[in-house]
């Protein structure tokens, strides 16, 4: 008799502990579903466009990724026209060439409070075409060329190519400050060899590289 009563007693413990571990479980899940709702009302991480640098003026022919938080029909990627404008629903005609992206950013989220309550705007440039370098002389592909962050002569010139009758020795680059020309000399056998680093320097726009 004791040895049944014993026997009850455990098997109790035993649906006890059972169902303390599964209200246990239902509240850890409970808790998690919570956090996720708490994360789908936060705007999702803004991730800037490895393509463009912060300080980056956009100009006419950039395309732009415009997204605003929890408005589909505002989010969109537009170009920038000849005019240096872009167009959005409401809002129709935003000036945009000479600004940063985090200036147009601004300018987007004013004045979309007319009609939108705390509205959330993100500006990505995904296409900079308004920055170019160009290549001349003996080269496979003569011409404009879209100016990445950080390009430097060696790189346009691994675009543009070299035919048989380029002087590899005597390519120069030549650059336009304060309305005067400057002539910089690049020898790419030397550059190649890392002999000279200093000449394979970092282009701006309207950089001229010339291979002779």
């Amino acid at each position: 008799m004791k040895k049944a009563m014993k026997f009850g007693v455990l098997m109790a413990m035993g649906f006890l502990a059972s169902a303390m571990l599964g209200q246990s479980g239902d509240a850890g899940k409970n808790e998690a579903a919570k956090n996720d709702e708490a994360k789908s009302d936060k705007p999702a991480a803004t991730v800037q466009d490895a393509g463009a640098p912060s300080d980056y003026v956009i100009g006419a022919d950039d395309t732009l990724r415009i997204s605003v938080w929890k408005e589909p029909d505002l989010s969109e990627i537009l170009p920038v026209r000849p005019d240096g404008k872009i167009s959005m629903p409401l809002l129709n005609d935003i000036p945009a060439a000479g600004l940063t992206p985090l200036q147009l950013k601004d300018s987007i989220t004013e004045k979309l409070k007319k009609f939108i309550a705390d509205p959330r705007v993100t500006v990505v440039v995904t296409a900079m075409n308004s920055q170019r370098v160009f290549v001349s002389g003996e080269v496979l592909h003569s011409g404009p060329i879209a100016l990445l962050p950080h390009m430097t002569v060696l790189q346009a010139l691994s675009q543009a190519g070299f035919n048989q009758f380029a002087n590899l020795k005597g390519i120069y680059l030549l650059r336009t400050e304060n309305g005067k020309q400057e002539k910089i000399p690049f020898n790419y056998r030397e550059v190649i060899k890392g002999n000279r680093p200093e000449q394979n320097i970092m282009l701006k726009p309207g950089d001229t590289v010339v291979v002779p």
